[in-house]
């Protein structure tokens, strides 16, 4: 029977790993076979190759053929040479020693070639993962760099809006000072000419200050009586009311007649019938809730705000009718009759 060296097929998809058989021609890819000699990876870079060289040089020296694929694999190993070396030898071509000599040789030469290769690939790819390395260190300056002008010109507009701010404050500052300094200049110039104020004048200002601290006490005595809760008034407080709301119409009717004379009192003649009309008014009010007055009350009421006893009406004697109308109306009943 024909018997192979070939590769029979292992591993998922897309990442297949391969073994080094020996097997007869007949049988399927990945069938019966007779002897395992290594493995075969071509996942790696370079390939992995895990091979038994005895055995396979001694199924070579048999007459077992390999494919294509194993023959390359069994040379990259020096298989094949080792072969050829041996055949030499059969043949009386070259010693056994001076074949072992080339062979070691070659294995060497070999050896420092594949060691050449993965120290290349090695440095290929040191240099690709610098290079990336670099490209994303490019990125991260440029990204950095371009932070920081942008937290440059935020500075920057801050410090500007900043200085506007005092600018501004400083001019203001600068107007009220401004406005302030003519007032100072004037008093000092009076403080510096009237250093001592004449009697006449400290009176005056007491009197000022005075007259400020009546006013501010009326406010208070206004806004309080304002505060307070108006209670119901009696009977004798509606009348004493009444009384006084009549003698301040008597008073403002003098004062009206003098304000003629004085011109300087009208101001205070106008602002006084105001309150007189609201003091008439809520006495009023409360006068019609009120029970009716009788004419002797009223008499004294009289007297108190015009000072003179009231005046009797006259009263007209009436005479008394005589009784010659029913007369006369009998009479004309009768003639009716």
């Amino acid at each position: 029977m024909a018997v192979k060296i070939r590769l029979a097929r292992r591993g998922r998809k897309k990442l297949a790993i391969y073994d080094v058989i020996v097997a007869d021609a007949r049988a399927p890819r990945d069938g019966r076979f007779i002897e395992k000699l290594g493995t075969y990876n071509p996942n790696t870079n370079p390939a992995t190759i895990n091979i038994n060289e005895d055995k396979a040089f001694d199924w070579i020296m048999k007459g077992a053929q390999p494919t294509d694929t194993a023959r390359a694999i069994l040379s990259y190993k020096g298989v094949m040479l080792r072969k050829h070396l041996q055949v030499g030898v059969a043949k009386g071509a070259i010693s056994q020693d001076e074949a072992d000599k080339r062979l070691s040789k070659w294995l060497e030469e070999k050896r420092k070639q594949i060691q050449a290769g993965t120290d290349r690939l090695s440095k290929e790819a040191a240099e690709t993962a610098n290079k990336l390395q670099a490209a994303e260190t490019k990125v991260k300056e440029a990204r950095t760099e371009a932070l920081l002008k942008k937290q440059q010109e935020l500075a920057e507009a801050a410090l500007a809006a900043a200085k506007q701010t005092e600018v501004a404050i400083a001019e203001a500052e600068g107007s009220e000072t401004s406005t302030e300094e003519p007032v100072v200049e004037k008093t000092t110039e009076e403080a510096a000419t009237t250093d001592s104020p004449s009697e006449g004048e400290a009176e005056a200002m007491v009197k000022e200050t005075q007259d400020v601290e009546a006013t501010e006490a009326e406010v208070k005595e206004e806004t309080a009586a304002e505060a307070k809760p108006e209670e119901p008034l009696s009977e004798a407080e509606a009348k004493v009311q009444a009384d006084v709301a009549a003698e301040e119409v008597s008073a403002e009717a003098g004062k009206e007649t003098a304000a003629t004379e004085e011109p300087e009192a009208a101001s205070v003649s106008d602002e006084a019938p105001e309150a007189t009309e609201v003091a008439k008014e809520e006495p009023a009010a409360e006068a019609k809730q009120e029970e009716p007055v009788t004419e002797a009350e009223a008499d004294v009421a009289a007297e108190e705000t015009t000072g003179k006893a009231p005046e009797k009406p006259e009263t007209k004697e009436t005479e008394p009718k005589t009784s010659d109308e029913p007369k006369e109306k009998d009479g004309t009943e009768e003639e009716k009759k």
